[in-house]
């Protein structure tokens, strides 16, 4: 009895041990999270309380090395930059690309910046640092490039803006007599090396696409400057306003919305040769005219090309990479994941298109994320909600990043809650259970 009685007190013990060592690992990558994203956004008084806390978050880095000073020295966050170095930050942490801070600096031309972590003994070293070799950066490019464009070709007389980024913009011009979207890099970036190896990351991607719910790739501007990239215009604008605008849709109309988007992920999901857009948002969904009867997805700056040799691999990719409120939980907590972070991201826009709201609406977008990432979800109002649109969208954003369905399967059951919509003795009386 006595030895029953201590084998069942010796493994409660170790599983209240593995409990608590769970918590602090949760609390070590929120906390990480949370200096990281505080750096970049230049909060001082919050990195400040942060390391008053736990003085060890001066060293923590994501999962490209990165740490709290890279993302001061990036952004010119002079005041950060000073709490970190008061705290004994490492001004020479080389990340992935062994760039240092003052590489950082050097590279978005924050002369303070630089001023700054030269005189605490920073130096230059990686791909943006002034010690890095002239050796340029190979644009992984197809050898035939019948698709570069002659800027001259491009008539901004009557050009309209139609979208804004950190690193450009977006203009609707003339090519050739066709209206066209043109991306267009910011000429003060135009020669930082790594906006030039994302760009032309970018357009090699684009390139590979063809597909009727992916936006076609006309051309682009790579030998000249500004950098830019042309795709097709469409009319429609993008999802976000349309909902904006129109509130909650029908059932059909989210299901048709639903599908195209599943369609043109399925066919980026491709294996081997696996395309992780990671930006999945209603923003980047276009509506290819004002009739709204046809949806593209939309740029691929930080999307992935991976190569996998079957549908289980995981990939290593950067954390917190995307738009908080559509993010997938593993992404914001800097875990490992693979392509089905855009299957969550999915989720919520299909859940956004029946509520008419964004998902967490009272939310800021990085409290979301957070609330999502504490394995809360947002909750069912709307009465489109089917009982099989209601179980698919739970599926697809599970904390369990492999109980999400594929594309594929998603499509196929899309097809058929349609069908089942469609049918007159069903129209109503199934949105109101």
């Amino acid at each position: 009895m006595s030895s029953d009685a201590s084998d069942s007190s010796g493994g409660g013990s170790a599983s209240t041990a593995d409990k608590d060592k769970q918590k602090e690992k949760e609390k070590a990558r929120a906390s990480t999270s949370l200096i990281l994203w505080h750096a970049h956004n230049n909060d001082g008084v919050a990195v400040r309380k942060l390391l008053e806390e736990d003085s060890s978050l001066v060293h923590v880095h994501d999962y490209d090395n990165r740490t709290p000073l890279h993302a001061a020295s990036l952004h010119g966050c002079i005041d950060v930059a000073n709490c970190l170095i008061e705290h004994g930050a490492d001004v020479n942490a080389q990340d992935r690309w062994k760039n240092t801070p003052l590489a950082d600096a050097e590279g978005a031309k924050k002369q303070a910046m630089i001023e700054l972590l030269k005189s605490n003994g920073g130096l230059s070293y990686g791909h943006n640092g002034s010690h890095f070799g002239p050796k340029p950066v190979p644009p992984p490019l197809p050898s035939k490039r019948d698709w570069e464009i002659e800027p001259s070709e491009l008539d901004f007389t009557n050009s309209l803006t139609i979208g804004k980024g950190s690193f450009g913009e977006v203009l609707k011009v003339h090519w050739r007599g066709t209206e066209v979207a043109v991306k267009r890099i910011r000429p003060s970036l135009s020669s930082d090396r790594m906006v030039i190896q994302d760009f032309r990351h970018e357009v090699d991607l684009l390139v590979k696409f063809h597909h009727p719910n992916i936006v076609q790739f006309l051309g682009a501007v790579t030998e000249k400057k500004p950098l830019m990239l042309i795709t097709e215009y469409l009319r429609g604008g993008d999802l976000h306003q349309y909902l904006k605008e129109r509130g909650a849709l029908s059932p059909t109309t989210a299901i048709n919305f639903a599908l195209d988007i599943a369609r043109g992920m399925a066919y980026l999901h491709n294996e081997p040769n696996v395309i992780v857009h990671r930006d999945l948002k209603p923003r980047n969904v276009l509506l290819v005219n004002s009739s709204a009867d046809h949806l593209k997805i939309t740029d691929f700056g930080l999307s992935k090309l991976v190569k996998v040799q079957n549908s289980h691999d995981v990939y290593k990719m950067t954390g917190e990479t995307g738009t908080y409120r559509y993010m997938a939980p593993e992404v914001f907590k800097h875990k490992r994941y693979d392509k089905k972070v855009d299957v969550f991201s999915f989720a919520m826009i299909l859940y956004e298109m029946l509520e008419g709201n964004q998902p967490l609406s009272d939310y800021e977008a990085y409290e979301a994320a957070k609330y999502v990432a504490e394995g809360r979800r947002p909750s069912f109002h709307g009465k489109g909600h089917t009982p099989e649109l209601k179980e698919l969208i739970e599926q697809c954003w599970s904390a369990d990043m492999n109980q999400r369905p594929s594309f594929l399967e998603i499509i196929k059951r899309l097809e058929k809650v349609k069908e089942k919509v469609v049918q007159p003795e069903h129209h109503w009386h199934i949105f109101n259970a």
